[in-house]
């Protein structure tokens, strides 16, 4: 049995659709699956992420089969963020979108995103990274270093 190769690749404006399918699979996957819901997020995210991917202000990554098929991607938004004595830089990353097509899971792609975003945003000379994890993700992120916080959130409208 040959062994599956896989690429890694920079998102463009034009992975949009590719953006907007792992959000919502994402979300579904981690239980959101009333249909009105997802419809509503896409229709709210969509001008967001093509705006930002756009601009560089979203940068995303793709994994690839040795067949150029899609098969896993993630994403990092770039805030502007107050500064703090923890972290005096004006920006703060924030992962997102992380999603890998089910057939292609357990083979170590979250991974080799993760690995991959990580390294582009000390490049970039930036002072934190912020994610939420899902259950699934929690014990991935937890293996490279991510540790939990005290933040809070308010819910101000339910659905």
């Amino acid at each position: 049995m040959s062994k599956i190769s896989f690429h890694i690749r920079k998102g463009t404006p034009r992975d949009l659709p590719i953006v907007m399918r792992h959000r919502r699979q994402m979300f579904f996957d981690m239980g959101f699956t009333d249909e009105n819901l997802l419809k509503k997020m896409e229709r709210s995210a969509k001008p967001f992420f093509r705006n930002r991917l756009r601009n560089g202000t979203y940068k995303a990554w793709f994994i690839e089969n040795g067949n150029g098929e899609v098969v896993a991607g993630g994403g990092i938004i770039i805030f502007d963020y107050h500064a703090s004595p923890r972290d005096p830089t004006p920006k703060r990353p924030m992962i997102v979108n992380m999603y890998t097509e089910p057939k292609y899971r357990r083979k170590g792609l979250a991974r080799m995103l993760m690995t991959t975003m990580i390294a582009w945003c000390r490049e970039q000379k930036f002072g934190a990274i912020a994610l939420h994890a899902s259950k699934f993700g929690k014990p991935l992120y937890e293996s490279l270093g991510f540790e939990q916080t005290n933040e809070m959130r308010l819910m101000l409208k339910r659905k």
